[in-house]
């Protein structure tokens, strides 16, 4: 559904959002693991000819279609969920980049399958994100990620291939004669709202729309980051709060898919940082077995707003990565239960680990699950000298 030409400009603008998340220049030599879906395969070839000419060396593994998928949870008994590869540990340990290609053949195949299954997946996996967290943190390392238009994904968001593949086509500036050079813009943009955020000494942030009213402390040395390279497209700009305070009512308007789940309609109450499901339109059940996964799985992790005038998306894409970029015509707020991101902290993220991390109140978990409010909103800045700014309105930033 995408021309050889866009296939090309993707692959160049992932590229550029694996380098800037990077921060560092690559060394000649370096290895970037490129993960694709089968339907993605084309671009693959382009991303891994980049790679190529940039002196890199690709590693290319395929992600299991869905019935390799659910095949493997179906079969599998406690220990075989358990198992770590071979050789997994040491190349993430030399890994300098990775591009995830997206472009699944089935968003809901995983539905049958014990919610218990898949965590114990994530958390017996969740070592490998850790060490290429620690990669990050010394800027050995950067990632981005895509996705592919793929018909079982315009059908679960109730539009044409067509249709589909062209908001996917807009949101990444593919139809632009140089789509590198619109990120540039973008990026710039951003730092410029960045800067603004991070110069205020914020005691807390209250969210205020018609179904939602949460109070969010930023807590210590934390910063306003986003547009970073990471993910292709990524316009939201966010942060990692201190979790233990996080106090009120959290509604996610937009649907979301997770290991197969359709889940609308959530109600979250934070009470000192822990969240409880008041309620749910479809798959309660599914979001109260998500937040007891582990001890984290029920804090905050992320809180981030969009701004409608960097984000190109305006339609519900039944796939997180747009659909937690949605501008429309409100933008968009979202938060994230489970694990929390070290680069929010405002300082060496490599310094963050172990009592540092708990003191600071970075949450840990295996689950990061971003929910997401398409509401008319304000949030307001309540600064620790006592005055008040609003900072997020009518879906954009008020810098």
């Amino acid at each position: 559904m995408l021309t050889d030409i866009q296939l090309e400009k993707y692959a160049q603008v992932l590229f550029w959002g694996m380098q800037k998340a990077r921060v560092t220049p690559f060394s000649p030599g370096g290895i970037v693991l490129v993960r694709t879906d089968i339907a993605a395969l084309p671009l693959a070839e382009k991303v891994q000819a980049v790679v190529l000419e940039h002196g890199l060396n690709p590693v290319v593994r395929i992600i299991p279609p869905s019935g390799l998928e659910k095949g493997f949870y179906s079969g599998a008994g406690q220990d075989q969920l358990a198992f770590s590869v071979p050789g997994d540990k040491e190349l993430y340990e030399r890994l300098d980049g990775l591009i995830s290609l997206l472009a699944p053949d089935s968003i809901t195949h995983l539905r049958s399958i014990a919610p218990e299954k898949i965590a114990t997946v994530a958390l017996a996996r969740k070592y490998l994100r850790d060490i290429l967290d620690s990669r990050e943190a010394v800027l050995q390392f950067g990632w981005t990620l895509c996705l592919m238009p793929t018909p079982v994904l315009a059908q679960a968001a109730n539009m044409s291939e067509q249709a589909y593949a062209q908001q996917i086509i807009q949101a990444t500036y593919l139809d632009r004669e140089d789509p590198v050079a619109e990120w540039e813009q973008i990026f710039g943009n951003a730092q410029q709202v960045k800067d603004w955020l991070n110069s205020m000494d914020v005691h807390y942030y209250h969210v205020r729309s018609a179904s939602t009213d949460l109070r969010i402390y930023p807590g210590e040395q934390r910063k306003w980051i986003g547009v970073s390279g990471h993910n292709i497209p990524s316009f939201e700009l966010f942060l990692s709060p201190d979790f233990r305070h996080t106090q009120g009512v959290y509604h996610a308007d937009q649907p979301s898919y997770r290991n197969g789940n359709l889940v609308s309609g959530v109600t979250l109450k934070f009470t000192d940082g822990q969240a409880q499901v008041v309620g749910a339109d479809q798959g309660e059940a599914f979001v109260r077995s998500q937040l007891e996964m582990d001890p984290g799985a029920c804090r905050l992790g992320e809180f981030s707003l969009t701004d409608k005038r960097f984000s190109q998306i305006n339609a519900f894409m039944a796939h997180t990565l747009f659909d937690e970029n949605f501008g429309g015509e409100h933008g968009n707020c979202h938060v994230a239960v489970g694990a929390s991101y070290a680069d929010t902290y405002d300082g060496d993220p490599a310094e963050l680990v172990g009592e540092r991390k708990k003191e600071l109140g970075f949450n840990d978990s295996a689950l990061h699950w971003d929910l997401v409010n398409t509401e008319p909103k304000t949030v307001t800045a309540v600064l620790k000298n006592g005055q008040s700014v609003d900072i997020y309105s009518q879906g954009m930033f008020l810098a």
